[in-house]
């Protein structure tokens, strides 16, 4: 076994041998050692290594609401075959700087958690490693804002909501902010301009002040900030011009779930827990951080275990099927499917992912296989690729916030194991 460091942005860290949580002792012991702590107040709870055991204890982090896995029995994945199983684990294929990988060493190269394939329905494929376990709900992130604008996707089939309406048709508030003019349509696909930095590596974007004003991340003892998610949405204002290209918003997602609460009058934990994850036999319930009024992180606040993730991508890869009933629209899955427009894509600057489209809030590829994908900071993934019959969930605790870092892994090594699995 290897361990040591890899080196990204610069710097050196701990490679996902050497942080193995487990291992480094996070929270253990009675009561664990100062140093061994990972406390909230201390706001290092996200920051690397120690994020290796958060990312599996968010609720012991954050307040959060349940999504209930209601009385349905728990759905089958099948038996694990052995052979195939094998053959992913030995799989060999060239990352993005043509260097040969190895399937077994990229899961510690990418800081893997935990992680789930599926093959037909049936699983082909499954590891833990870290402080990830199979009952062990694990933070999305961003994934997330997929499963929400899905829901939001399914309420404007069914007429409840019109994409063509201007935001302030359903939140009369929003009318002195960015979003004065902007359409549904341009919320659900990232094309709103509007003043809010996504820079991770960023102390001072306004993600952070976003988290901190919902409870998120600790606020310092001066702090006069939003004290909750609509607080700091009422603050938010026009930069640039909407429709006009992609712009990965996370604010953008909670306004959505907001939108959909003001019309529904139901909040998301609840249509989330009703319209899926109670009908689609998930093991465990998840549950969702909120924030001092009780509103989830709809972009971003979801931890779940991987399996039940993967369930919810088959039932994306079955077009919205799940044991014969029909939960989510086909027209819906098809609609995500198709994407947008690559060329708005493309004025975002993601370079690793060239030809991409955002549509619904799914990242999708356009790729041999019409993958389309939830993507979270850290490494999290959920990954659909139809004409491979194939979903992977994978949770994970890179140190490095933006996809950027494992893409150039990642996506050849999702398009190999497509390849691997394709007509088997």
């Amino acid at each position: 076994m290897r361990t040591g460091t890899l080196h990204f942005d610069g710097k050196d860290y701990l490679d996902g041998h050497a942080s193995d949580p487990v291992a480094m002792g996070w929270m253990q012991g009675s009561p664990p050692p100062p140093e061994r702590q990972v406390l909230f107040d201390s706001d290092r709870s996200l920051a690397f290594p120690q994020s290796r055991w958060t990312l599996s204890h968010m609720r012991e982090m954050v307040a959060t609401a349940r999504v209930a896995r209601g009385h349905q029995a728990v759905s089958g994945l099948g038996a694990l075959n052995t052979g195939v199983s094998d053959a992913i684990h030995t799989l060999q294929f060239k990352d993005m700087q043509g260097q040969t990988r190895l399937w077994a060493d990229t899961l510690h190269d990418t800081y893997t958690d935990s992680i789930v394939v599926l093959h037909k329905g049936q699983c082909v494929y499954e590891r833990y490693l870290g402080a990830g376990q199979p009952d062990l709900p694990h933070a999305c992130f961003s994934i997330t804002k997929s499963y929400s604008a899905t829901l939001a996707a399914c309420l404007v089939h069914e007429g409840v909501l019109d994409e063509s309406r201007r935001i302030p048709h359903y939140l009369p508030e929003m009318a002195n902010t960015a979003y004065a003019d902007a359409t549904l349509r341009n919320v659900l696909d990232m094309q709103v301009g509007v003043a809010y930095s996504e820079l991770y590596s960023d102390p001072k974007a306004q993600i952070w002040d976003h988290a901190r004003a919902g409870g998120f991340r600790t606020r310092p003892h001066d702090y006069a900030g939003a004290k909750n998610f609509y607080e700091f949405l009422l603050t938010l204002q026009k930069e640039g011009e909407h429709n006009q290209a992609f712009a990965y918003k996370t604010v953008n997602t909670d306004l959505l779930c907001w939108i959909m609460k003001r019309v529904t009058g139901q909040g998301l934990a609840e249509m989330l827990s009703e319209r899926i994850w109670s009908r689609i036999g998930c093991e465990n319930d998840a549950y969702i951080s909120v924030d001092s009024i009780g509103v989830p992180f709809g972009g971003g606040g979801l931890s779940a275990t991987v399996r039940d993730m993967a369930r919810f991508g088959e039932l994306m890869r079955c077009g919205g099927a799940h044991q014969g009933q029909q939960l989510i629209p086909q027209a819906v899955v098809a609609d995500i499917n198709r994407g947008s427009d690559p060329a708005k894509f493309a004025k975002a600057g993601y370079t690793l992912i060239p030809g991409y489209s955002y549509r619904n809030m799914w990242w999708v590829t356009h790729n041999a296989h019409d993958a389309y994908e939830g993507r979270g900071i850290h490494g999290q993934r959920l990954y659909i690729a139809p004409k491979a019959d194939l979903v992977v969930a994978r949770f994970a605790s890179h140190p490095i916030a933006a996809s950027a870092a494992n893409d150039p892994i990642t996506v050849p090594g999702l398009l190999a194991l497509g390849e691997l699995l394709h007509g088997a």
